[in-house]
């Protein structure tokens, strides 16, 4: 598992801002598996948290608990101190958004009103009010329209703001659905695999970027399994397997734990025998009896 690559200056220490989010205990089951197992973390004002694991290891699952899309079986989740609230809207207005793993835009919207979706939750104009077009939904409207632009140029897309979001490079798709959370004006926000399917160049932007939201005031919690992006970005990871808490400390300490190696890679007691395969061992491709119908003088395509 190398992790080898440029080291980019991480900022402040994990413990120096307050806690704006923790969750204690968290256990999330569906019948009979749990997929979620007593987990517990804080998360500091200012801090990036990095959440590591294999496939299957709770980590989606996890956030759904924070973020009110699952309910979990038991534990609780504060926000500033405060019980979250159990629907994902309320947890929206009380200051935590997200982005999902997979793209979740409004893909004939322009990107400018992507965002402006999300201020939607900020503002207070009544039905009557909105279809009226009267003066308050008038003066939401024209501050939701700036606090879009301006979101869009803090992620690189002003220039982008007409353009609808199924036009956007993938990338770009990205930046505008961070841009969308950001417009919620959030205390914490949490981002499900903001680099996959990037390219290095696209990675390194959105390592920049995130840095760019701490230095605004937020927390940041990140999924991720780019191991090179995620101990070159954050403060502290946590590491779950199987629903559990292996191992949670600074990206030193998580790298080199041989616990995480064997996670990814597994142990000696998952070898299928005590020899070594090598890749010369394995097949992975075999073809015998291939035969190709030329074309011939019947007049019949070749196949």
């Amino acid at each position: 598992m190398s992790t080898t690559t440029t080291q980019v200056p991480q900022g402040s220490p994990a413990d120096t801002g307050e806690v704006v989010l923790e969750a204690k205990d968290i256990v999330m089951r569906f019948g009979g598996l749990t997929a979620v197992n007593n987990v517990s973390f804080q998360v500091h004002e200012g801090e990036i948290l990095g959440l590591i694991g294999p496939n299957g290891a709770g980590k989606t699952t996890f956030f759904n608990c924070l973020t009110g899309m699952y309910k979990p079986t038991s534990g609780t989740v504060r926000l500033g101190g405060n019980v979250l609230p159990p629907k994902p809207r309320e947890v929206v207005t009380a200051g935590m958004a997200r982005t999902f793993q997979n793209i979740r835009l409004f893909n004939n919207m322009t990107a400018l009103e992507n965002v402006m979706v999300g201020r939607y939750c900020r503002t207070s104009s009544m039905a009557l009010t909105s279809i009226l077009r009267g003066p308050k939904f008038r003066r939401e409207e024209s501050e939701s329209l700036e606090r879009a632009h301006r979101l869009l140029d803090f992620v690189g897309l002003d220039h982008k703001a007409d353009s609808l979001a199924r036009n956007l490079p993938y990338g770009e798709q990205r930046k505008l659905e961070i841009a969308r959370a950001l417009a919620t004006d959030p205390q914490v926000i949490l981002l499900d695999e903001p680099t996959a399917g990037m390219n290095p160049k696209e990675t390194e932007e959105a390592m920049h970027l995130i840095f760019r939201i701490r230095d605004l005031g937020m927390a940041v919690v990140v999924i991720e399994h780019d191991m090179r992006f995620i101990f070159n970005l954050c403060d502290r990871v946590l590491c779950l397997v199987r629903g559990e808490t292996l191992i949670e400390g600074t990206p030193g300490e998580v790298q080199s734990d041989p616990r995480v190696i064997e996670a990814y890679i597994g142990g000696a007691d998952d070898d299928i025998s005590d020899d070594e395969l090598t890749a010369e061992d394995v097949e992975v491709l075999h073809a015998e009896g291939i035969e190709i119908d030329a074309p011939g003088t019947d007049g019949t395509e070749a196949r």
